[in-house]
């Protein structure tokens, strides 16, 4: 029987060791990782292939579950980005000398021991301990049995450039994928400062519901997009594509688009591209007479508003006004990615002003949701929640602040 204590004890008093590191030991050591991993394509490509060979291709976790040699190249890409990064560690965020003459500093420090619990996607065992490494925080990863052998592959790449630079190993582990380790997670207080889940709604219900662990939801997009009276054609088509179609299996893919009553004669036109792709449609009663008759187009039911369908599946919701559309939005929203499209200032300014999420859009694809994107290097996951973080999490996330305070004898 494992001993998950020993385990999380382990990470603790390795990780304490964390913050003695000097920003080169971080350097050299994600360069290393650069380096061995792409000396060892086949090993991850060999390992990826035995847990692809247990999952349904059809399966919308396939591709989050694929690795390929172009896809293993941009992972040392991010590494590269987080590595040229200024680290998040060690800044002075506030500073001022008191009428007593105490002198204060407020500076920023590692979160701790990093608990990251994640369905397949073995990429993100790289992207969290670049950015836990650098933000100087140990790590604890409960990754899924989809993607077993990948992350074992990965993990043994990592211990071997810690090594080489000689960090401690047992501060970044990874848990077995049995459901007790789980659990033994949720409830590890004392040892892990705060859990971070990746992947479904379930997941992170799951996690939320039975944690006793801080925890920081990220990931589940029921992502939209309004396109409105006014919204350009040929902007919209290329919009809706990409959002829809360049991966679907990702939480910012497009779920519903939402249509300005007066636009439904150019939603055949609007929808080619994505109709092109092979996207089945769900259409709502007034979009449903537009589109009827077309291929893979059906009528929609109540289940398919608020879902995030992860694969080529969309659903469409009429609406007469940006007031609907807004209330749409709020009431079958994540909080995850929102946009709109529309050549009209005022629409837009109060569209931005009024949606509640994490990133809102105009009139651009919410593909874009994603920390490499935003400039942030790898990311830790998309933060739907307000407390701490929201949007991609990213360096400056995975670290809290304390106050340091300097003295000549005062008391109080």
């Amino acid at each position: 029987m494992t001993d998950f204590k020993r385990i999380f004890e382990s990470i603790q008093f390795a990780s304490r060791k964390l913050p003695l590191l000097t920003e080169e030991d971080i350097l050299l050591t994600l360069r290393s990782l650069r380096e061995i991993t792409l000396d060892n394509v086949n090993l991850i490509l060999k390992a990826n292939r035995l847990d692809l060979a247990k999952m349904d291709a059809n399966d919308p976790k396939y591709d989050r579950l694929l690795l390929t040699e172009g896809r293993i190249k941009n992972i040392c890409n991010e590494i590269t980005q987080v590595e040229s990064l200024p680290s998040p560690l060690n800044r002075i965020l506030e500073s001022k000398i008191l009428e007593n003459g105490l002198a204060l500093q407020k500076i920023s420090v590692p979160l701790g021991v990093l608990g990251i619990i994640y369905e397949a996607r073995p990429n993100v065992t790289f992207d969290v301990f670049s950015l836990a490494l650098k933000s100087g925080n140990g790590l604890v990863l409960k990754g899924s049995a989809d993607a077993e052998h990948s992350n074992k592959a990965i993990i043994s790449l990592i211990h071997q450039a810690l090594e080489l630079h000689n960090i401690p190993k047992d501060a970044y582990q990874l848990l077995p994928v049995e459901r007790v380790a789980t659990k033994a997670l949720l409830e590890a207080v004392g040892y892990v400062d705060i859990i971070i889940p990746r992947g479904s709604q379930g997941l992170i219900d799951f996690v939320r519901q039975n944690a006793k662990v801080p925890v920081i939801e990220t990931g589940a997009g029921i992502v939209h997009t309004y396109f409105d009276e006014t919204g350009d054609l040929t902007k919209g088509k290329a919009i809706i594509h990409n959002a829809k179609t360049r991966r679907p299996s990702v939480c910012n893919s497009l779920d519903c688009l939402i249509i300005h009553e007066s636009r439904t004669n150019d939603l055949s036109e609007l929808l080619k591209p994505i109709m092109d792709s092979g996207v089945r449609i769900f259409a709502d009663e007034k979009s449903f007479e537009k589109l009827e008759g077309k291929p893979a187009v059906e009528k929609a039911k109540d289940e398919h508003f608020g879902t995030e369908f992860l694969s080529l599946q969309m659903s469409i919701k009429t609406v007469t006004d940006l007031d609907e559309a807004l209330y749409h939005i709020s009431e079958y929203s994540s909080k995850h990615s929102e946009a709109i499209i529309s050549e009209n200032q005022a629409n837009i300014d109060q569209f931005l002003k009024m949606v509640d999420a994490a990133a809102v859009y105009a009139n651009a694809s919410t593909a874009f949701t994603d920390g490499n994107q935003f400039g942030l290097g790898a990311e830790i996951g998309i933060s739907t929640q307000k407390l701490h973080a929201r949007g991609p999490m990213a360096l400056n996330e995975l670290t809290s602040y304390k106050w340091i305070i300097k003295g000549n004898g005062q008391i109080r």
